[in-house]
């Protein structure tokens, strides 16, 4: 059979990952970022058990790299702001149910992608313009001229160019109504606790790094474009340096830090996550809030899963198809079930705030369990086992 190619567009984790997944099935691979370098922007990432085990299937050994660059397991739950237990988690019961947890920074997950990608593969400073069908192949148009392969991976985010030109009747990002902080503390003396704590209207959540940083974010109701006239970090001390230690520590550690935020966003759901030899993945096909930290770990699903099914069936189009078969209504679901959580953390009204604090507590154990079932116990679909170099 001959060498089949594949671009793919947009090179952070969802990109990457597609592309191990392809190139260790012998796939010949490009993969076109608008960046001048291969970077990750961000802060910490969790990767529940479901993205790890897509990982497993992505590609012989790169799970386990991970998996020796986190941390051990933390503690945690929801508090209020005052530092009362809402919910307490018990991390062991949910290992033993689904697989483990881990956390570390997001840098860290895209440099073991990257060495896991052919170096000849990767191509940064390659903004795509147009992308156009033609027959059995698909012509890339990018800021260095063209490019053709048999398919093409949309992985290029929640402002996906891929998306706006294949699929131009899909609806737009839709605000989510709250704002989002993230920063990296340096290293400090943290014990393994992590966790939410809920406002009215904000919430504070960190979690400890391998390296004794910490993780922080934040959220409040905002105004889309909100802008904070004395500064991020003012507004963060605004708004949590009251709240139950160690947050006003926390929030201290900004002043050190680089913080980034971003107004949040998910994505309508789409009809279709592949037209012809097209496919998007990840942020691009659907892009969703932060709640329930499945960002990423669905666009890791998502590259196991083409990769498997494109090693399976010969025929482009259709394992396409399969592919959307399997992925939307899982990823539209989990967009749902993050969009609830979200709305409930955030609740402002203080009579539904107080109705919320005194009904979490009575949650038992094993109903929170069984919640996370449909997130967390994915299996990859049958059949598929590591791909080892080729």
């Amino acid at each position: 059979m001959a060498e089949r190619s594949a671009i793919v567009v947009g090179g952070g984790i969802g990109g990457l990952a597609a592309a191990v997944a392809l190139s260790r099935r012998g796939w010949q691979v490009r993969v076109l970022e608008r960046a001048p370098e291969f970077t990750e922007v961000g802060a910490g990432i969790s990767l529940w058990s479901n993205a790890l085990r897509a990982l497993d299937a992505i590609a012989d050994g790169v799970a386990d790299q991970i998996r020796a660059l986190s941390g051990v397991e933390m503690n945690g739950g929801i508090q209020d702001r005052s530092g009362r237990w809402l919910i307490r988690t018990n991390v062991a019961e949910v290992t033993r149910h689904y697989g483990p947890v881990i956390m570390l920074h997001r840098a860290d997950l895209l440099s073991t992608l990257l060495k896991a990608v052919p170096p000849e593969a990767l191509i940064p400073g390659a903004e795509v313009v147009g992308v156009d069908a033609d027959g059995d192949t698909v012509t890339v148009t990018h800021a260095g001229g063209q490019a053709r392969a048999d398919l093409v991976v949309g992985a290029d985010g929640l402002r996906s160019t891929v998306r706006r030109l294949v699929w131009p009747d899909a609806r737009p990002p839709r605000y989510v109504g709250y704002t989002a902080w993230r920063w990296v503390t340096p290293p400090r003396r943290q014990s393994q606790e992590g966790g939410e704590s809920w406002g009215r209207g904000t919430r504070f959540g960190f979690a400890p790094l391998p390296d004794h940083r910490v993780y922080c974010y934040a959220t409040a109701n905002a105004p889309e474009g909100l802008t904070c006239p004395g500064g991020e970090v003012a507004e963060l001390h605004a708004r949590f340096s009251d709240w139950h230690d160690p947050i006003p520590e926390l929030v201290g550690a900004a002043e050190t830090a680089q913080v980034l935020r971003h107004d949040l966003y998910e994505l309508p759901d789409l009809g279709s996550f592949a037209r012809g030899r097209v496919v998007l993945l990840g942020d691009a096909a659907h892009a969703m809030t932060p709640n329930l930290g499945q960002g990423a770990c669905q666009a890791l699903e998502d590259a196991a899963t083409l990769g498997a099914i494109l090693d399976e069936q010969p025929d482009v189009a259709g394992a396409l198809a399969n592919y959307d078969r399997l992925r939307r209504p899982r990823t539209q679901d989990i967009i749902k079930r993050s969009r609830q959580v979200g709305a409930i953390g955030q609740w402002s009204w203080l009579p539904a705030v107080a109705l919320r604090d005194r009904l979490l507590p009575l949650v038992p154990e094993s109903a929170s369990l069984r919640m996370l079932a449909a997130v967390l116990a994915w299996p990859p679909p049958g059949g598929i086992t590591a791909a080892e170099p080729r």
